[in-house]
């Protein structure tokens, strides 16, 4: 990758800040060799769960053919998220929702500004309610809109709301989509905007929740006006992804797997066989374009 671009953050009052503590990644500033261990990281993969990190952590250590027979060891000293750096690939899990997203977001991007780590590409890979798209189909993010279809993450802040765009480019995203027809990956890949929700509910326009005051013909009445739209997928932390990297300025895209298309149900029946083996389709797509990188350089 060319260039120097340094992960870029907003906050001069960080000038006056001694020692910088990462409250939930569990080490501070001076307490850990930042730029000797974090500078050459290139790329950043986040995801929801502990566990599905670990695993594509060890994805890549195959893939990459890093220190394959190596043990991960989780970099996180709080039991808040997960870390694990596979040579110049930090992984991470970000839990679930904008909140969580956004907290390890704010810490992770002042590590690696503090580094010094430049031409950085993070990938937030995770699973999605597909619109209009068969179950398994590989949205790879246009544009993160909110749930009444706006292109921003909107945040309220000193009693104000601040509204920040979501727009990160289509370099990466592209480059994701055009591998379905240059290699045999055997799934739909398609490119769409993916709708951002603040719960898994009602938010989303599930009628199978605890609470539920709309119809099933409003429902289908606003996914009909969300897929004429351009929306393709559905999920709960694109926004605050998106608005943060472009912000941060670093490339980024979003690449989530569909477990259901909710045009036709809210519920997913899925065996646990097929739902693992989907998950590892955005990872195939990322570790493609992570390995292409690597081997370009």
């Amino acid at each position: 990758m060319e260039g120097k671009n340094k992960v870029r953050i907003g906050n001069p009052h960080l000038a006056d800040v001694d020692e910088d503590n990462f409250h939930h990644l569990g080490f501070t500033s001076s307490g850990a060799n930042i730029k000797e261990e974090y500078s050459d990281i290139k790329f950043i993969c986040i995801s929801g769960s502990d566990n599905r990190v670990l695993r594509f952590a060890k994805y890549l250590q195959s893939t990459l053919n890093i220190n394959k027979d190596v043990e991960l060891q989780n970099r996180c000293l709080t039991d808040r998220y997960v870390m694990y750096k596979v040579g110049p690939v930090l992984v991470l899990s970000h839990g679930m929702g904008i909140p969580s997203a956004s907290i390890l977001l704010h810490e992770v991007f002042k590590l690696l500004h503090y580094a010094g780590a430049t031409d950085v590409v993070l990938f937030r890979m995770g699973t999605s309610g597909g619109l209009g798209v068969k179950e398994g189909t590989v949205v790879v993010t246009k544009q993160a809109v909110d749930g009444l279809l706006r292109p921003f993450h909107e945040q309220m802040i000193l009693g104000g709301i601040v509204r920040h765009p979501t727009d990160i480019g289509s370099v990466v995203s592209d480059e994701l989509a055009s591998y379905s027809s240059e290699n045999d990956f055997h799934f739909d890949v398609v490119q769409g905007d993916t709708m951002c929700c603040n719960d898994f509910y009602e938010g989303q326009g599930r009628l199978d929740g605890a609470f539920c005051e709309f119809s099933k013909d409003a429902k289908m009445d606003f996914l009909k006006k969300a897929y004429a739209s351009g929306v393709r997928n559905i999920e709960m932390e694109s926004l605050v992804v998106a608005s943060m990297c472009r912000r941060a300025a670093i490339k980024a895209a979003i690449v989530c797997v569909t477990f259901l298309n909710r045009l036709e149900r809210d519920q997913i029946s899925l065996d646990k066989e097929i739902i693992d083996e989907f998950q590892t389709r955005p990872w195939r797509l990322v570790g493609h374009y992570i390995k292409k990188r690597l081997s370009s350089q």
